[in-house]
């Protein structure tokens, strides 16, 4: 599942910085083009995600990812097809709605697969999947770009998810229970995934602040190497799903995701004081370590509150908060930026991610909590 689900991401990523290029170049378009094509993508994957959720548990989770990993395969196609950005959007919405079922699916599949009392550790391991493919694609995806030119970039980009489907179609699938889920609109986003949701939605606002105006802070101040800050929290990140991918099973989903948003919100205030690089380079590591855990312990809430016949359709539900958080925290953290300078952004998101830490450590229900009841009710 990590292979299939780190191809696949790879893809996506291999695309990222070359994008850009292909339509200032070869498409001789504008700087707002760029941003509508390189946009489009979130919007069929937030629409997809819980969709495909709602399809994983009615349909199986291999088919889900398997359609998926297509749908980013012919957009890859389409990606060598392209004459003008229309055609381009077009690719772009493909890849989208195929993300959004290869991580829905991907994820619950993965918890499918897992031990109870391991399913924080699947999560994780799922998401450094994710994280490692959107890291490793836009180096891989330039120096293919730079050596071989954009067609080649294009066909890496059908061919990867296409081998991803291929082991996906290998791997043992659980039998899936009677579906017992609801009609309407709780069958897409079931009460579970609300609160969680909520929470990861403003645990992005500082994701948002931290790529878009982490440079610019710090270029106002006169410090240069700003660039590096964001790789420090994307080591950050990675390393600690590593280290740390156990602890939400074993602390507790509620301690860790509570927790997680603290260090978030110091990390962010240490960025937002920072007179010198190495000040925002700590703080940077900070976010970076909080990030990395809010995602598992607050999903591990969400797969806690949900039979199996309904964790595909919250898992959707709630990740589509993270499209929202990020979609959502853009304009804000541009608007406060415009309103009351740099500084203030990441003010704003390290209060956002205080309110990430205030829903997690107020939620009722803790899945560590429920399966030592469960243990000691067992005859």
């Amino acid at each position: 599942m990590f292979s299939a689900a780190l191809l696949a991401f790879l893809a996506i990523g291999a695309a990222l910085p070359v994008l850009p290029a292909f339509v200032r170049g070869p498409l001789h378009s504008g700087n707002l083009a760029v941003g509508i094509v390189v946009g489009a993508f979130a919007i069929t994957s937030v629409v997809c995600r819980p969709l495909a959720g709602r399809q994983a548990d009615r349909r199986g989770r291999r088919i889900v990812l398997v359609c998926g990993a297509l749908a980013m395969a012919l957009g890859g196609a389409l990606y060598l097809l392209s004459g003008g950005v229309p055609s381009l959007i077009l690719a772009r919405l493909a890849v989208g709605a195929g993300e959004g079922a290869v991580y829905t699916a991907g994820a619950t599949w993965a918890v499918d697969l897992a031990p109870e009392e391991q399913s924080g550790f699947a999560l994780g391991l799922f998401g450094l999947a994710v994280w490692g493919g959107l890291s490793l694609g836009p180096v891989a995806g330039e120096l293919l770009r730079s050596s071989a030119g954009f067609d080649a970039v294009w066909t890496l980009t059908a061919v990867l998810p296409l081998v991803g489907a291929a082991i996906a179609m290998r791997l043992p699938e659980p039998a899936r229970t009677a579906d017992a889920a609801p009609s309407g609109p709780l069958a897409f986003f079931p009460r579970a995934a609300h609160r969680p949701g909520v929470a990861l939605a403003l645990a992005n606002i500082g994701y948002a602040a931290l790529a878009g105006f982490v440079v610019l802070l710090l270029r106002a101040r006169g410090i240069g190497g700003g660039a590096t800050v964001f790789t420090a929290f994307a080591v950050a990140v990675f390393g600690s799903r590593l280290v740390l991918s156990r602890v939400p099973d074993r602390a507790g989903a509620r301690l860790t995701a509570t927790a997680a948003g603290l260090l978030e919100a110091a990390g962010l205030t240490i960025i937002a004081l920072a007179r010198s690089l190495p000040v925002a380079l700590a703080g940077a590591v900070v976010v970076g370590v909080g990030f990395s855990m809010l995602f598992p312990s607050l999903a591990l809430m969400v797969v806690d509150q949900v039979g199996e016949d309904r964790r595909g359709s919250a898992l959707g539900a709630f990740s589509a908060f993270f499209d929202i958080g990020v979609g959502l925290g853009g304009p804000l953290a541009g608007a406060t930026a415009a309103l009351a300078g740099y500084p203030a952004v990441f003010f704003l998101a390290a209060a956002a991610a205080l309110g990430t830490a205030w829903l997690a450590a107020t939620s009722k229900r803790d899945p560590l909590q429920s399966r030592a009841a469960a243990k000691g009710a067992a005859p």
